[in-house]
């Protein structure tokens, strides 16, 4: 897209990164009938918010502000799909617990407010219902209603033109942002002015406001995926899980019954456990799988992926779905900034600005959410 010229008179929100995070602040603003320019360094969105499953995880988010604006980042993405184009690729979530310790956990579950609206299935009855799903061994299923899956690959780009063509949101793509001091944004380019200013840097960490993003204590993420083709009208039922994921979403790990199930999968998934794999599988339109991932921590992450690390994501991925074939034609990776702490940082360097950064890997899910509180609160 190419840059628009600036305006003599200025913006109401300057918002740094075209990511999610970003995209989501630009929206909310927009909404709200504030004039708003997006301000990002590379010529598009190249990112976090590109190389990830597209799934908008609800279920299994930590209990509290996490959760609440997952579920309303949910509503917005059913919302703004259709006019910015953006397909709903798939629906809802099957994760299959094959330890009894992982049936104890989803029990639990199901007793939290949390799980109103999904259901425990027994293994037959979620075999029926969900063919695609290898569950000769799995103890029951938990299927959750609150999902959704688009491909972000395209749905960034896909809602950055939609905010400029419905909502007069200016974008400013191949600059980087110097400094700010607001109303003053200084860039490559020349001089922004605008009332308020988000930063939504994600692994740019030592750039804007290094002092203040230090003080969180933040390292680096990176992950490792895959794009597998498997024979030709294998279909899924919506994205899938299993039992590694009971031990890594805080929804379901910091219930009394995860500690059953990490002591027995130290045992038996030492290696995965050690790599930070949990599987997620979900589908795109021509009928491929985006299957992963991994999570490795630096604060300079290398960018070689292990072979070993694919072939155990692969392994999971063949003992939880029914697939004759499983053709690995794409493989990347992906970095987003991490903390121990906080699914999120909000920091307010002053009245007119604040550094937004999700450290938790789910932007997509909680992006909008946020945005919406961080909009409600200044």
């Amino acid at each position: 897209m190419p840059a628009t010229p600036y305006s003599n008179h200025g913006f109401d929100l300057i918002v740094v990164g075209a990511g999610i995070v970003g995209l989501a602040h630009a929206y909310t603003a927009a909404l709200r009938g504030l004039k708003v320019c997006v301000v990002e360094r590379d010529a598009a969105a190249i990112g976090a918010s590109i190389r990830n499953f597209g799934f908008i995880t609800i279920t299994g988010q930590a209990p509290g502000d996490t959760w609440r604006r997952a579920m309303h980042a949910r509503e917005v993405w059913q919302q703004v799909a259709p006019y910015a184009g953006i397909d709903i690729v798939h629906r809802n979530l099957w994760l299959a617990a094959y330890r009894p310790e992982a049936h104890d956990v989803l029990e639990a579950f199901m007793r939290t407010p949390m799980g109103e609206a999904c259901e425990l299935l027994d293994a037959a009855d979620a075999q029926a219902k969900a063919p695609a799903l290898s569950l000769a061994d799995a103890c029951s299923v938990l299927y959750s209603p609150h999902e959704l899956r688009v491909e972000s690959r395209t749905a960034i780009g896909l809602l950055s033109k939609w905010l400029a063509e419905a909502h007069g949101v200016t974008f400013r793509y191949g600059e980087a942002v110097l400094e700010v001091q607001a109303p003053r944004v200084r860039t490559s380019r020349g001089t922004l002015h605008a009332e308020r200013v988000v930063v939504c840097t994600n692994t740019d960490l030592n750039g804007l406001f290094a002092e203040r993003i230090a003080a969180h204590e933040l390292t680096l993420c990176r992950l490792q995926m895959l794009r597998v083709k498997p024979e030709a009208g294998f279909r899924l039922p919506g994205s899938v899980m299993m039992d590694l994921s009971l031990v890594r979403y805080e929804g379901y790990s910091t219930l009394p019954e995860a500690a059953a199930l990490r002591a027995r999968l130290q045992q038996e998934e030492a290696a995965s456990l050690a790599h930070g794999i949990h599987l997620i599988v979900v589908q795109s339109a021509d009928g491929s799988l985006v299957v992963g991932d991994s999570h490795h921590y630096a604060d300079a992450p290398e960018p070689f992926a292990m072979e070993e690390v694919d072939q155990l994501i692969l392994r999971h991925l063949r003992s939880t779905l029914n697939l004759e074939t499983a053709q690995i034609t794409e493989r990347w990776t992906g970095v987003y900034p991490s903390s121990k702490t906080t699914p999120c940082v909000i920091d307010a360097p002053d009245d007119a600005t604040r550094v937004v950064l999700v450290t938790s890997g789910s932007g997509a899910s909680t992006g909008f959410g946020i945005a919406h509180d961080v909009l409600d609160a200044w």
